[in-house]
C-alpha cells in the first residue's frame, strides 16, 4: 500500500491510501499496538469489492478533529469507518452526533464511550449517540453486555456479530472485511 504523510497542525500522520478510486471510501483505525500493516489483508479484500481504503498507521494522539482534517486533506467528503481497540474508541467519537460525513461504522473490541467498560469505567459519559448504521464485532476482548449496551447509543440499524478470536484484523480479517462491505452497500 502507498504510504503518505499528512500534516495536521504541528503533527504529521502516516496513512496508507490504496484501492480503486471511487466514491466509496473506508477509513481504518488500528489498535494502539498494531503494526502499520495490520489491515493490509483486510484492505486487499476491500479493494476487490471496489472500495478505496485509508488506513491510519497509528492512532496515538489522534482525535476526531485530526481525523476530519486528514479526510479533508485527502478530499474525501464521505467515508465508512472501521476500527478495532483504541481505533474503535476513536471511531465511535469521530462518528458520534448527527448523520453527515460518515456513512457507517464497523467496530471491534470497544463499546460506545458512554458505556462502562469491563472494569466499570465510563470513558466519556458526554459522548453523543450516532445516527448511522453500526456493526459491532464482539471478540474475546469485549463482553457481549458492552455491545448490547452500546446499542442504546445508535439511532440507526445496529448489528452485533460474535466471533471467538482475540485479534479481528489478524485472525478474522475476512470476516472484518465482509462486515465492512455489507455496511458500505446501499441495498
Amino acid at each position: 500500500m502507498k504510504s503518505r504523510q499528512i500534516t495536521v497542525g504541528d503533527q504529521a500522520w502516516a496513512v496508507r491510501v490504496d484501492g480503486p478510486s471511487s466514491r466509496h471510501n473506508v477509513l481504518l483505525l488500528p489498535d494502539a499496538d498494531d503494526p502499520a500493516d495490520v489491515f493490509d489483508k483486510v484492505c486487499a479484500r476491500l479493494h476487490e469489492s471496489d472500495l478505496q481504503t485509508v488506513a491510519v498507521e497509528s492512532v496515538e494522539g489522534l482525535d476526531p478533529a485530526g481525523v476530519r482534517a486528514i479526510l479533508d486533506e485527502l478530499d474525501m467528503p464521505y467515508v465508512n469507518v472501521a476500527g478495532r481497540g483504541s481505533g474503535a474508541e476513536l471511531a465511535w467519537r469521530v462518528c458520534a452526533g448527527r448523520f453527515g460525513r460518515f456513512m457507517s461504522l464497523v467496530v471491534a473490541d470497544h463499546g460506545h464511550p458512554a458505556v462502562p467498560d469491563a472494569d466499570g469505567r465510563v470513558p466519556d459519559s458526554a459522548c453523543p449517540p450516532l445516527e448511522l448504521p453500526v456493526t459491532m464485532l464482539v471478540t474475546k476482548n469485549l463482553p457481549r453486555a458492552t455491545a448490547d449496551a452500546s446499542g442504546r447509543y445508535v439511532y440507526g440499524e445496529f448489528r452485533v456479530v460474535p466471533l471467538e478470536v482475540d485479534n479481528i484484523a489478524t485472525e478474522a480479517g475476512h470476516e472484518f472485511a465482509t462486515e465492512i462491505v455489507l455496511r458500505t452497500s446501499l441495498w
